[in-house]
């Protein structure tokens, strides 16, 4: 049998240099920021404790070290050792010999830096989640685990599988076969609430499930026996291990029993344990991503360029004190970039605004009524309405060849820079006002821009036809 050819060695050079700029991706950094935490990671044998070892750059020094992670699955274990245990690696820190590796720092996982992250995590799935359940139909997850959560390496969070269960229910029975739900496999059986299987899945389904995943977050893993399955007694250890009463009662009400007594999605998102007041910042950020149309790609770099640096941003008065004052100075324009990548990439949403709510499901996805073959309404279906507000326009008027009948050319620019051209023959008995009701009604156009179009095209109409 012939050896299979090797690949070609610009490809091998390629996908050599992809896997090398993936292990070079910085996942975490240090809270002093000077160890940079790498993807590829390291053998350092059976070392007792250690469950995860990385390659990482020093930043101040330019060589490369070695990242070490410890984890403690147990918090109230840990918190009645935690000075002990902090007294050995201070110790260790001091050892110093040039034959023996070198413990340059150590840092603690603190709670409340873990428990920003798990904020942070909870609020972009309850915002996917919300947004789900508001469309119309309610799209239900129903496969919601800690496989089909996804964390990007700059925090953002993915829900994935979401039309796992409209598929399968689109499907002819004939062709469900290839398609497996998580919850058929026994290691997360633990996800899914206690009247599945008995009940018709509703939203309080991803709740329950919801729930099962912020525990995972908080506690970092939940015990399994062996590698099958989570039992009630893991869960229960993990329920009791948490330290934080708000996060405690925040769980509970997502494993509640009895699906009524679940809270919505949007109604945790108010719960104390997660809602805050936004920052002045973050809203000017959203503010700014959702009218960036409007502005040049360069704008933020263009503004900073003509501003006096040593200007007053901000100023503090204090009776009796010097005033505290903020200057433009102190502002970095990187984080500033960042920010902005990350507030457009979906990583803060808001979460006390009423957020856009979703479309409708299209027509073949949508779980059909249970009237729907019962009868068919003889009246045509609505057109979807026109969202976006036109913001510039423009109108041409040509004879036809048979000098009969005028021909119209509409160019409409919405909001969203999109261009929408529309071609008419103009009747003589049509008027501006019915070809403006007439677009408002297929869709082509907003309502609120009804009467401005009307006014444009007869305008228009009068000056060509007064011309000829």
């Amino acid at each position: 049998m012939a050896a299979p050819e090797p690949a070609p060695r610009r490809g091998r050079e390629r996908e050599r240099e992809e896997e090398s700029e993936d292990e070079s991706d910085i996942l975490e950094e240090s809270p002093c920021g000077r160890w940079q935490k790498r993807r590829e990671q390291v053998n350092q044998g059976n070392m007792p404790g250690v469950q995860s070892t990385f390659l990482a750059m020093d930043t101040e020094e330019g060589v490369e070290v070695v990242w070490n992670e410890l984890r403690f699955s147990d918090r109230k274990a840990f918190s009645a050792h935690e000075e002990k245990i902090q007294t050995m690696f201070e110790q260790l820190v001091l050892v110093d010999h040039p034959n023996i590796v070198k413990l340059h720092k150590y840092w603690l996982d603190a709670s409340e830096a873990r428990a920003r992250a798990w904020k942070r995590w909870c609020t972009q799935i309850l915002s996917a989640l919300s947004f789900l359940h508001a469309c119309s139909p309610p799209i239900i997850h129903g496969n919601l685990t800690s496989d089909t959560i996804f964390i990007q390496h700059n925090g953002l969070i993915k829900i994935g599988s979401v039309w796992h269960r409209i598929f399968s229910n689109a499907l002819p029975d004939d062709l469900r076969s290839p398609i497996r739900a998580e919850r058929e496999e026994l290691r997360n059986l633990h996800f899914f609430p206690p009247e599945y299987g008995e009940v018709a899945d509703r939203t309080a389904v991803d709740i329950f499930s919801f729930g099962m995943c912020a525990l995972e977050m908080a506690v970092l893993e939940i015990q399994a026996n062996g590698d099958t399955r989570v039992t009630e007694e893991a869960i229960a250890r993990a329920r009791h291990s948490l330290s934080d009463p708000n996060m405690r009662e925040f769980i509970l009400s997502c494993l509640a029993r009895d699906p009524a007594h679940r809270p919505s999605a949007h109604n945790l998102l108010f719960h104390r344990v997660l809602f805050e007041v936004h920052s002045l910042k973050l809203l000017a950020a959203h503010c700014f991503i959702q009218h960036q149309y409007l502005m040049p790609e360069n704008v933020v770099e263009e503004k900073t360029k003509s501003m006096d640096m040593h200007a007053v941003l901000a100023e503090i008065c204090r009776p009796g004190r010097p005033p505290l004052q903020w200057r433009y100075s102190e502002v970095s324009c990187m984080e500033l970039d960042k920010f902005l990548e990350d507030v457009r990439n979906g990583i803060y949403p808001l979460m006390n605004f009423a957020a856009a709510r979703p479309l409708g499901l299209p027509r073949v996805l949508a779980p059909p009524p249970e009237e729907a073959q019962k009868a068919k309404t003889p009246t045509p279906e609505p057109f979807d309405s026109e969202t976006r507000k036109v913001i510039q326009m423009q109108c041409n008027l040509e004879r036809s060849e048979d000098k009969a009948r005028w021909h119209l050319t509409l160019l409409l620019v919405l909001e969203d820079r999109l261009h929408r051209q529309l071609t008419y023959d103009l009747l003589p008995t049509d008027s501006a006002q019915d070809l403006a009701a007439e677009l408002v009604h297929y869709g082509f156009l907003h309502e609120d821009d009804r009467t401005k179009l009307a006014a444009f095209l007869e305008s228009t109409f009068l000056k060509y036809r007064g011309a000829q």
